[in-house]
């Protein structure tokens, strides 16, 4: 095994070579049998293990397993502790996720604080097989189904092509010691569940299922690929960014140009698979409601306004603040947005994120608010008033833009700009203006 390791990283993962490595360790058999081999292949490796303090004594000794084997191996061990229930209980995730979330999250502190350059986990063929069929159970997409990738950014998985059984005869036959994890028997959850009742049966059935699995793998991966440069190609056409306001990280689709596609659902559903959307029919039937009309993800939402579909994260589009007031000595607010005040000779540099006003016109407390119905200003550039709500209709602003539209007033609730759009006309600065103020959002 250690022969057929070295081949592998040198044919297919030389760029582990001669690079400082962080091994995820457990305590248990893959772990551990990982940590030999790149020891005895004379890799640059430090060890990480995690207590998610969740079988007592056990997860100690553990603990205590893995600091002896640094020390037996002369490599460099980090450890820390984790109230994984109580993480878990704060913010509503299972068991197995909270780990997730608190093992990875810490792995990167220790790659930015030590610089390693690579994150090795010992994920094996068996595990990839148990999460293709975990994935199938729920109702995966392609993406689910193409199993545990190789490579997934700086996080590496060597031992992906060798087997549980290859790894357990490598174990004994080196007389290598491990942590049994007796939660491991117990078919209390799916992948053991998979692993102890549904695995077995299928490699009865086929004795080569992990290698029939893997070439199935492959050819789903290449098709994962094709799939992707398709959604690429028409991501181009149909979607497109909104960034006349930065704070609002907004992405449009077009409804008609997605209609315009073969399988509108299977593009929809492409295009949206990463946003945590779970209510598919609700977000295909977007398409042919009526304005207004919104679907919700844990993470992310959808409204339909018009011709196009408009996606936004969830803090993005329901901001508490409504109102502020802004004293005459401040030069600088950051919130609920970013903006500088500043008392300058003349008129500079002009955009749509800066302008200039007489200050002996403006009240104060200025205001910083959201748009009501009613409101109405003086465009510069313009003869007369206009509500605001025709001159968004002009503009042409979807609904959510309108939501994260901030109007900066006077104390008498007189619009003085409608913030990265439009300036009043009233507040303009003139020949026998004595004091300027520019106010410039970032």
């Amino acid at each position: 095994m250690l022969q057929k390791l070295s081949n592998h990283i040198n044919t297919n993962l030389p760029f582990l070579q001669g690079k400082k490595i962080l091994i995820a360790i457990s305590g248990g058999i893959d772990s551990v049998v990982l940590t030999h081999l790149l020891s005895k292949l004379y890799f640059n490796i430090s060890l990480a293990h995690c207590n998610f303090n969740l079988r007592d004594k056990e997860s100690d000794l553990d603990e205590a397993f893995v600091r002896e084997l640094g020390k037996n191996l002369n490599t460099t061990v980090y450890t820390t502790s984790f109230n994984t229930l109580e993480y878990s209980k704060i913010n509503k995730q299972s068991t197995q996720i909270a780990a997730r979330n608190l093992r990875y999250t810490w792995f990167n502190k220790l790659v930015k604080e030590n610089n390693f350059d690579y994150i090795l986990t010992a994920h094996h063929a068996d595990d990839n097989l148990e999460t293709f069929l975990i994935n199938l159970t729920r109702g995966s997409g392609l993406k689910g189904l193409t199993g545990i990738p190789v490579v997934n950014g700086n996080i590496v998985r060597p031992l992906l092509t060798f087997s549980r059984e290859e790894i357990t005869h490598f174990a004994k036959e080196n007389n290598i010691t491990w942590r049994e994890d007796i939660s491991n028997a117990s078919t209390k959850y799916i992948r053991n569940k998979i692993r102890h009742k549904v695995t077995p049966i299928l490699k009865e059935i086929n004795p080569n299922l992990l290698d029939s699995f893997t070439k199935t793998s492959e050819h789903l991966q290449e098709a994962a690929h094709i799939v992707n440069d398709r959604i690429t190609e028409i991501s181009k056409k149909v979607v497109s960014k909104i960034s006349n306001n930065p704070n609002i990280n907004l992405f449009k689709i077009d409804i008609k140009e997605l209609q315009k596609l073969s399988n509108t659902k299977a593009y929809l559903y492409q295009l949206l698979k990463d946003y945590n959307f779970t209510e598919w029919n609700d977000v295909y039937n977007l398409l042919h409601a009526q304005s207004g009309k919104q679907v919700f993800s844990k993470t992310h939402k959808l409204l339909k306004d018009r011709h196009f579909l408009f996606l936004s994260t969830k803090e993005n589009t329901q901001n508490t603040i409504e109102e502020i007031e802004i004293l005459e000595e401040t030069h600088t607010i950051t919130t609920p947005i970013t903006l500088y005040f500043k008392e300058v000779t003349n008129e500079g540099i002009k955009n749509k994120n800066t302008i200039y006003v007489n200050k002996q016109l403006i009240s104060y407390p200025l205001k910083l608010r959201k748009w009501q119905n009613g409101d109405a200003f003086f465009p510069k550039g313009m003869r007369g008033k206009k509500k605001l709500s025709k001159y968004f209709k002009d503009e042409k602003l979807s609904l959510i833009e309108k939501q994260n539209t901030w109007l900066l007033c006077n104390a008498d609730n007189e619009i003085i700009w409608i913030i990265s759009h439009r300036q009043d006309n009233r507040f303009l600065i003139d020949k026998n203006t004595k004091s300027v103020l520019q106010i410039t959002f970032k």
